[in-house]
């Protein structure tokens, strides 16, 4: 029996934090695309339940396409079972103005539900969840009872913990599972695949969200595919990588360059060494240390760059390489002013070496 694991999917989030109007709707619309992709997938590979560990959508109040999107997916696969656990993101807004809710539809409470699926052999594979709130996060771990037989799911959404949190109600208490009898514990909330073993029996998995949306989600996206021998108690899981566009955050040592066109150079061979999609979003963060009077043109380089990728930010957080002994004795308007910030007890070593890499660019008749 196969089912897919996936999470924090966000659909319909407003992606404006990088993006301009116009590819900010594009890349909204990349989402359910992605979550499309998914569905084909499970149709292809014969999924019989998609296990959805909270917020399918990023807020409650939902657009029509990404509300259709999704019942388009639940109506035409009535052969698959969706077990929807809402998460803290877009609680009810799936169910606004439903007045039936189709039977491949399957729903959780504030209180413990569990749905069994049957494989060929006759093994049960059982899904139970949980809601989890102010009220019920505390006694929700008791209270959870599975059947030993069965090959036992878990749902939950909230960020991992050794212990109960009593200030907040994200929070899965990974020790209070142990030892309950599960098989599987698919979680939900934490954006980048992680799995880690429970206990002698299961193990825990945030799959990750589907689509990367910011630089905060760099790398492989996807969900997880699960194939289970109920009868037999065990399963094997990959990893699917389905994301449309990927995210990364690239660290570039410029240290030595003195000028714009050595920090080019330097960013062309970190580029040369791995091979970037023209789709992907892109964030360069220079770092290292650089000649005092080195400019350092993020306008020029990010035009340079612009075309090479889907999206592009530059980040300067270099430091100047500042040659004190060099200035000691200098008889110039540059040596006069480094001294007398070097000589300023009120200022911190850091200020100083941003005081003086200003300082000389004007001099030398260069931008601060």
């Amino acid at each position: 029996m196969k089912l897919i694991h996936c999470a924090d999917l966000h659909l319909d989030s407003s992606m404006t934090a990088n993006l301009g109007s116009d590819k900010a709707k594009e890349r909204k619309n990349e989402l359910l695309l992605t979550f499309n992709r998914m569905i084909q997938y499970a149709k292809d590979a014969n999924v019989a339940a998609i296990l959805i560990a909270g917020d399918l959508f990023d807020k409650k109040k939902v657009a029509k396409t990404a509300l259709a999107a999704v019942w388009k997916a639940i109506y035409e696969n009535p052969g698959t079972e969706f077990f929807y656990l809402q998460g803290n993101h877009g609680v009810g807004g799936l169910l606004d103005g439903v007045e039936e809710i189709p039977e491949n539809l399957k729903l959780f409470k504030e209180t413990w539900s569990s749905y069994v699926l049957e494989d060929k052999a006759g093994g049960k594979v059982t899904v139970s969840a949980i809601e989890l709130n102010e009220k019920n996060k505390i006694d929700a771990y008791e209270s959870l009872v599975l059947n030993p037989e069965d090959f036992n799911i878990v749902m939950l959404h909230g960020q991992e913990s050794e212990h109960s949190d009593k200030d907040k109600t994200e929070v899965v208490n990974i020790r209070a599972l142990r030892n309950k009898g599960i098989d599987y514990l698919a979680l939900g909330h934490i954006h980048s695949y992680k799995e880690e073993r429970l206990d002698s029996r299961g193990i825990y998995c945030y799959p990750g969200c589907l689509e990367g949306r910011g630089f905060d989600e760099c790398g492989e996206h996807g969900f997880v595919l699960l194939d289970i021998d109920a009868a037999g108690r065990s399963f094997t899981r990959t990893f699917v990588p389905i994301a449309g566009r990927k995210v990364y955050t690239l660290e570039i040592d410029v240290t030595g360059c003195d000028t714009v066109m050595d920090v080019l150079s330097r960013i062309e061979t970190k580029l040369s060494n791995d091979r970037y999609s023209q789709s992907s979003l892109m964030k360069f963060v220079l770092t290292g240390e650089v000649n005092l009077e080195c400019e350092i043109d993020i306008s020029f380089l990010l035009k340079h760059f612009e075309d090479s990728f889907y999206f592009l930010k530059i980040y300067d957080e270099t430091k100047p390489h500042v040659d004190y002994e060099a200035y000691a004795l200098d008889i110039s308007l540059k040596g006069e002013f480094v001294r007398t910030v070097m000589n300023d007890a009120s200022i911190s070593d850091g200020e100083k070496a941003d005081i003086i890499r200003c300082g000389i660019r004007l001099l030398t008749g260069g931008e601060a």
